[in-house]
C-alpha cells in the first residue's frame, strides 16, 4: 500500500537551498485530520539512516544509509518503509531522530530529496484522499460545531450534502460524539476534541491513518481509552502508522514497531515484531510487559 524506498530529506543551513520540497497542502485539505498545518516541516527531527530490514512480504523497514548526500541539513538518509493493507505500525525514538519528518513524507506533505514514495502503486506527489493524518494538535476550527468540523473534508471535496451528512453522522456515532454534534470545541474535554479529530480523519473512509503523537497531551486514562478506540478501527481493515514517544503506546498499537536510537545517520535500528498488539486484555499480558521491557532496553533504559 505505502512504500518509501531509500528516501532522503533535509533542509540546508540558513541561506542555503532546501534539500527537500514541501507539498502544497491547503488549510482545509480533505486528506488531513489535523489543523491545516499539515505542511509543518518536522524540521526538529534529525537524520535517519542505516537499519535492519525486517518483516516479510510488504512489511519492511530500514535504510540504505547513503542514498542522499550527508550534510548539516540532512534529516533522513536512505529510509525505507513498506506498509501493507491492514497493518498497524508504530515508530518510537528520541526527539530529533526524524520520526515526524518520515510521517510527513508518508502523508505526501513533503517530497524527498532522493528516493521514492509510492501509495497504491503510484508515486505520492501530495496529500491523498485515501490517507488521513492526525497531528499533535486537535486542529478544530473553534467557530465550527462538532458536526461542521467533522464534515469539512467532504465539503472541501464537493461531496453532495445528502451524501456527506450521513457519512459524518456515522463517524460521530462510531466515536460516541453524536449527542455533541451541535457543540463547539470549547465546550468539549480534551479527549472529546481528539475524538472529533479522529472522526474528521475517518469521515472520508481512508485506507491509511497516520498519527503524530495524537494523545500526548491527554491524561493517562483518556489516552488509553483513545488507544483502544483506534485499535478497534482496525477491524474495518484500516492500516495505521503512529509516531510516539511512549513505549507503552507503541507496544499497544504497533504490531510492527520501528525503533530509532539516537540522532544522525544510522538512527533506524530495527523493527520489533509484536503480533499480539491491542485488545482489551493485552495490557495485562506477559507479552505486553515483555515488549515494553524490550523497547526500553533498546532505547537505552531511560526513555519516557
Amino acid at each position: 500500500m505505502l512504500r518509501l524506498e531509500d528516501v532522503s530529506f533535509g533542509y540546508a543551513p540558513a541561506g542555503g537551498k532546501a534539500a527537500g520540497n514541501s507539498a502544497s497542502a491547503g488549510s482545509c485539505d480533505a486528506s488531513t485530520g489535523g489543523n491545516g498545518s499539515g505542511g509543518e516541516s518536522g524540521g526538529s527531527d534529525a537524520a535517519c539512516g542505516n537499519g535492519a530490514r525486517a518483516g516479510s512480504g510488504d512489511a519492511s523497514a530500514g535504510g540504505s544509509g547513503g542514498s542522499g548526500p550527508v550534510g548539516a541539513g540532512l534529516l533522513l538518509d536512505g529510509a525505507s518503509l513498506a506498509i501493507a493493507p491492514g497493518e498497524h505500525w508504530a515508530v518510537i525514538g528520541p526527539s530529533g531522530c526524524g520520526k515526524t519528518t518520515l510521517l510527513h513524507l508518508a502523508a505526501g506533505l513533503l517530497q524527498p530529496l532522493s528516493g521514492a514514495v509510492h501509495f497504491a502503486g503510484a508515486p505520492l506527489r501530495g496529500p491523498h484522499s485515501d490517507i488521513s493524518v492526525i497531528l499533535q494538535e486537535y486542529g478544530l476550527f473553534p467557530w465550527k460545531t462538532v458536526m461542521a468540523n467533522t464534515i469539512l473534508p467532504l465539503i472541501v471535496r464537493h461531496v453532495p450534502k445528502n451524501e456527506a451528512k450521513p457519512k459524518a453522522e456515522r463517524a460521530l456515532r462510531k466515536l460516541g460524539l453524536w449527542e455533541h454534534r451541535d457543540a463547539y470545541p470549547y465546550r468539549l474535554s480534551g479527549g472529546q476534541r481528539q475524538r472529533v479529530a479522529i472522526a474528521r480523519a475517518l469521515v472520508g473512509s481512508p485506507k491509511l491513518l497516520l498519527m503524530d503523537e495524537p494523545f500526548s497531551a491527554l491524561d493517562a486514562l483518556t489516552r488509553e481509552n483513545l488507544q483502544e478506540t483506534v485499535h478497534a478501527l482496525h477491524a474495518d481493515g484500516l492500516a495505521s502508522l503512529i509516531v510516539t514517544h511512549s513505549i507503552e503506546e507503541a507496544a499497544f498499537l504497533g504490531e510492527k514497531i520501528i525503533v530509532w536510537r539516537g540522532k544522525g545517520a544510522g538512527c533506524i535500528d530495527q523493527v520489533v515484531q509484536n503480533p499480539g498488539a491491542g485488545g482489551a486484555s493485552y495490557r495485562s499480558s506477559a507479552e505486553y510487559a515483555a515488549c515494553c521491557r524490550n523497547l526500553r532496553s533498546m532505547l537505552g533504559g531511560s526513555h519516557e
